[in-house]
């Protein structure tokens, strides 16, 4: 294990080393300058989107480096010591049988006193059918009329109606395990803990450490159905869930640097912490990021945990996975607008950077497009957007490509590889340039929309999803002429001079054709989802039967 640890660093330092060297050269011997100013635009463009992509990169890998040493272990408390802890799920106008599921599984999460776990529905829906359903299975119901703040004016109405130190947010579609509490709680006593010889022990009074106070605790999001990634492309079983890449590996790295977002569900927070930083922002659309980067710049602990202790339910329309996409991205460049992490608080270097690291995501989008136009221009169009020829290519950029690759295998376990967030990455990125354009402008979006998350309709829906192909459609063809014209005529060592402008037009193509059949979407015949299960069973005569798979 520890051998792999070695090899991986190694991998990730010689990465981020080759491709200096590479953007170095890019830059100093490569671009179009005496070509023409349309050339250079082009040329520069080209630069700053691989700049901007190894940047952010290099960040990850760094973080990865040093994950290990920001590992915190959930420590052993005693039973008496567990604090009260409201439970808070958050509802607007979704159905009352996806929130009966979640608030049922909430009566039966595990804790040392049960008495000390508070458990209220929400509603800022004022809904007497939610109110009848929390009477009936014994939790607390807040309702709210006209409620202009979105959710965040929702929890901060259930907050004036609590008193917990610690509370949980879920959102109404995510299920806790039995154990969420149980997994999550122990680490906000952590100040008041120390372990010696394996053994977990209660600090005396001048051994409180006074130093750490955490603020919440973030559980990753994992989701019960397959995303529209997996289903729309037939991949249940061949890749994982597409946010499963942020929760479980990027979240928990930015430890680091305290710099973990909360997300808005499955997760505990300290009252507080909370009051501290004014309660739930009100001038954002993405209320849970900007809530936990308040609390790092007040100095607060921010932490993320790599078990998943809940599921939850994807998006499983087209034009409602883009909405949420879209109020994601224009609401995380507005938290960063409000809350100024580059210049305000107790945010460190490596916590700076990794926000700046947030927003240039973003950006990928752009760069991804660029990455797409780049080699059509040139085959297609007669750019010359990079001056080199085919021998500094291959000594410079093959060794820097061929360990960034690797490089990025070691970052993204079973969890992403680059070739699969590239196509995601090309799926998305029509929709997202202008809105991150626009935010970025201060051209805000203000109005908050819930995600729908009901198979309803999916089929009625299915024309809109093809006319959201027509961009890469467009791309498609462009990519396959600028192919066919380049191509066309070449033979032998021809072919092999350029054989960097073929592989990426090809590379290109193959996302683009999977944004194609993404687009293209998979009929969806079921209203709820099937899950297969071991379970041991026996038959009339008592005879136990073999275990058997149950969908």
């Amino acid at each position: 294990m520890k051998s792999k640890v070695v090899r991986q660093n190694v991998v990730f330092v010689l990465a981020m080393i080759l491709t200096t060297i590479y953007l170095f050269w890019r830059l100093f011997f490569t671009l179009p300058l005496h070509d023409g100013v349309w050339n250079v635009v082009a040329g520069v463009l080209l630069l700053v989107a691989e700049t901007v992509t190894i940047a952010t990169t290099f960040d990850l890998f760094l973080q990865r480096i040093r994950m290990k040493r920001f590992h915190l272990e959930l420590p052993e408390i005693a039973a008496e010591d567990y604090p009260d802890v409201d439970v808070l799920i958050a509802t607007h106008n979704e159905e009352i049988d996806l929130l009966y599921k979640t608030v049922s599984a909430c009566t039966f999460m595990d804790y040392p006193d049960k008495h000390k776990v508070h458990i209220f529905v929400c509603d800022d829906g004022n809904r007497p059918e939610v109110a009848e359903m929390a009477a009936g299975l014994g939790v607390g119901y807040i309702g709210l009329e006209n409620n202009t703040e979105a959710k965040s004016g929702n929890y901060n109405n259930a907050l004036k109606h609590t008193g917990s130190a610690l509370f949980a947010t879920f959102d109404t579609d995510m299920i806790p395990r039995h154990d969420f509490l149980m997994k999550t709680v122990p680490y906000f006593l952590l100040p008041e803990y120390v372990k010696e010889d394996g053994v977990w022990r209660r600090r005396e009074p001048d051994e409180m450490d006074g130093d750490t106070a955490i603020g919440l605790v973030q559980t990753p999001q994992s989701f019960y159905n397959p995303d529209l990634f997996q289903f729309n492309l037939y991949a249940e079983h061949i890749v994982p869930n597409e946010q499963d890449f942020f929760s479980r590996q990027v979240n928990v790295m930015r430890n680091t640097s305290n710099s973990v977002a909360y997300t808005g569900s499955n997760a505990v927070l300290s009252r507080k912490a909370m009051e501290d930083i004014g309660g739930f922002p009100l001038n954002t659309i993405t209320e849970d990021f900007e809530t936990s980067l308040r609390m790092q710049q007040l100095g607060y602990t921010t932490y993320a945990s790599d078990e998943v202790v809940s599921s939850g339910l994807s998006t499983t329309t087209i034009p409602a996975m883009i909405k949420q996409r879209t109020r994601w991205a224009r609401g995380i460049i507005q938290s960063m607008q409000n809350a100024h992490p580059f210049r305000r608080g107790k945010l460190s270097v490596t916590g700076k950077i990794s926000y700046l690291g947030t927003f240039l995501y973003w950006w990928s989008f752009a760069n991804r497009l660029i990455f797409i136009l780049a080699p059509i221009l040139f085959a297609l169009f007669d750019f010359r957007i990079v001056v080199a020829g085919i021998e500094p290519l291959l000594l410079i950029w093959l060794p820097a490509y061929a360990f960034y690759a690797g490089a990025m295998r070691y970052l993204s376990g079973d969890m992403r590889n680059q070739r699969w967030s590239q196509v995601i990455d090309t799926i998305l990125m029509p929709y997202l340039i202008v809105p991150v354009l626009l935010e970025t402008l201060h051209i805000h979006q203000r109005t908050f929309h819930v995600t729908e998350k009901s198979r309803e309709n999916t089929s009625s829906k299915r024309g809109s999803s093809l006319l959201l192909a027509v961009p890469n459609a467009a791309l498609l063809l462009l990519t396959v002429a600028a192919l066919v014209r380049f191509m066309w005529g070449k033979y032998g060592w021809e072919v092999f001079y350029g054989s960097i402008i073929i592989f990426w037009l090809a590379y290109n193509m193959v996302s683009l054709i999977y944004a194609l059949f993404f687009m293209l979407g998979r009929p969806a015949y079921r209203r709820s989802e099937r899950f297969p299960a071991d379970e041991a069973v026996s038959d009339q005569r008592g005879r136990r039967a073999i275990r058997s798979e149950n969908g």
